[in-house]
């Protein structure tokens, strides 16, 4: 426990102070920081205890202080990016394909000919439009036959224009390979065998050009500040996209100018191959703080995604036959997968989107004794979102793994699973008071990637939809799974710190964490659940420094 005597360098006054640490009181209105540690909470009469010649006291009137969320799987990198490079083109605000080609049009005539437009549009896609359908290929050469046109709905569905397929060599005789770095492949044919446009699972195997490294950099700066530290988030579960991004995060850390924390996944194979990851070391220079920066784990696909109709599941998809989605990779690979990782105390984070998919995990992590423990603890990402069959649970507990479900799926597409699974798609969706009720201490992660709605990376929103639990259109889905704002709260601070490894110094507010904290502009235990998703973060401490102060 570090010395709680003497000066603080920084004194935070609020209201009340929510620690999320199991069984506190509301009975402390302020914290004494010293250097990146919190020294000890005090009520606001005992403050001038612990002021000294050069500490700042921070006044925050009555806003409430809460530690800073942990965001545990986050693709911050390609958030900023595609913040910095993309045509916007999600729905509600482009609601009819006609919206969606004056966006693309719009960008075209800015651009010489030849030069790639790329648009971001939302996660089932075909579902929230006007039409209820993708853009054609048609549609996207109406507006230009000269520009490679294409949509990105999210990681997993893309749209291109005639001149984007004949850039990336897709015409009838294009195979595809057996394996991209989120699934198995897949080229949308019409009945005559010609490719309709719409690619599954191939985003990242698009001739698309990447961003200069001075843009990297540029668009870290400001997509971090903009997505995350506005919401309140002090610690992301980075997802890596790229080893370039990788560095400017390491630049910017030790430049003192990274706002939150980092714990990267090295996504592989997109980023490097796994047995260069496990080497990681001798590939990729980190100079800056481990709180600050830290190469946490491995992450890779174990299947695709819902809106592919590719997520590996127990039942066929509705209208495709005895499709069931694949699992992307052979046993003998996973099982060296997870015994590299282990032996390079990695984190081994798995996309298992289906319950076959997660099923077939579990298997092999018991046939190998289980999922390690601490920061090397199995990580299966998407487990808990869609759990049709009681024994999915029953496979994570003989695995010992750790479920990373995504609240705001709820809002997302928690509604679609029924329109590509039928009956099989209404059971166990996002079952989250029932897996807490069974002890399973539940985090929760955004998963903000391209496509995302625009409220994805707030925690606040994601708290929003663990209460609510609305659906996009409106409905409400499975309300009796609703949890308790302390719950929701604890997923997106303690327990999310808890997936990282991290809940001994992150995740709650206690003397010896780090000092990361936030103050919000109201009590989110004062008001109704509808307010909840739009509080607003005035104020983010991150390992003792303010990085974000709105308060007046």
């Amino acid at each position: 426990m570090p010395d709680s005597s003497g000066p603080a360098d920084t004194i935070l006054l609020g209201g009340k102070v929510i620690t999320v640490q199991p069984g506190s009181s509301d009975r402390f209105q302020g914290v004494v920081v010293r250097g990146d540690r919190i020294m000890r909470l005090i009520r606001r009469e005992e403050a001038a205890t612990f002021v000294g010649p050069s500490t700042k006291v921070v006044e925050l009137g009555e806003r409430p202080i809460l530690p800073g969320f942990i965001d545990a799987h986050a693709h911050a990198e390609m958030v900023c990016r595609t913040g910095y490079e993309t045509v916007d083109c999600r729905t509600p605000e482009c609601a009819t394909i006609a919206d969606i080609q004056d966006a693309l049009a719009s960008a075209a005539a800015e651009k010489p000919a030849g030069e790639w437009i790329v648009g971001q549009g939302n996660l089932f896609y075909d579902r929230k439009l006007a039409e209820r359908r993708l853009p054609t290929k048609e549609e996207l050469d109406l507006v230009s036959r000269t520009h490679p046109i294409v949509i990105r709905a999210g990681g997993h569905v893309s749209i291109l224009n005639s001149k984007a397929l004949e850039v990336a060599g897709i015409d009838r005789a294009y195979v595809p390979p057996d394996h991209s770095v989120t699934g198995k492949p897949e080229v949308v044919r019409d009945s005559s065998g010609e490719p309709t446009g719409v690619v599954k699972e191939m985003s990242v195997l698009l001739p698309i050009p990447s961003l200069e490294r001075d843009q990297v950099k540029a668009s870290l700066k400001e997509g971090l500040e903009r997505d995350f530290t506005r919401n309140g988030v002090t610690t992301i579960g980075e997802i890596s996209e790229t080893l370039t991004g990788i560095e400017c995060m390491n630049e910017l850390a030790a430049a003192g100018e990274l706002p939150v924390a980092m714990r990267v996944y090295l996504w592989s194979p997109g980023t490097i191959d796994i047995k260069l990851a496990c080497d990681w070391q001798r590939h990729i220079s980190l100079t800056a703080r481990d709180p600050s920066l830290r190469i946490q784990g491995v992450k890779l696909f174990s299947d695709g995604g819902f809106s592919a109709r590719s997520a590996a599941m127990n039942c066929c998809y509705l209208g495709h036959g005895n499709r069931r989605g694949d699992i992307a990779f052979p046993n003998y690979f996973f099982r060296k997968a997870f015994e590299q990782t282990q032996e390079a105390g990695l984190q081994l984070a798995v996309h298992a989107n289906g319950d076959r998919a997660q099923e077939w995990l579990c298997q092999l992590v018991a046939d190998m004794g289980g999922g390690g423990v601490g920061q090397t603890r199995l990580r299966i990402e998407h487990a808990g979102n869609l759990m049709p069959l009681k024994r999915t649970a029953d496979w994570w507990a003989r695995a010992g793994i750790i479920p990373m479900p995504q609240p705001a799926f709820i809002y997302m597409f928690g509604e679609y699973f029924e329109d590509y699974l039928g009956e099989y798609g209404t059971r166990g969706r996002f079952p989250f008071r029932t897996l807490m009720a069974e002890g399973w201490p539940l985090s929760g992660s955004t998963d903000v990637y391209i496509g995302s709605e625009r409220e994805a990376s707030s925690p606040l929103f994601s708290i929003w939809c663990c209460l609510k639990r609305q659906a996009y259109s409106g409905a409400i889905i499975d309300a009796e799974e609703a949890v308790t704002l302390e719950e929701a709260l604890r997923m997106h601070t303690l327990n999310a710190a808890a997936a990282l490894g991290e809940e001994s110094v992150r995740g709650s507010i206690a003397p010896g964490k780090f000092a990361d904290m936030i103050a919000l502009d109201r009590d989110p235990f004062s008001v109704d659940v509808d307010e909840i998703r739009g509080l607003k973060v005035d104020y983010v401490m991150s390992l003792g420094r303010t990085v974000l102060n709105n308060v007046q």
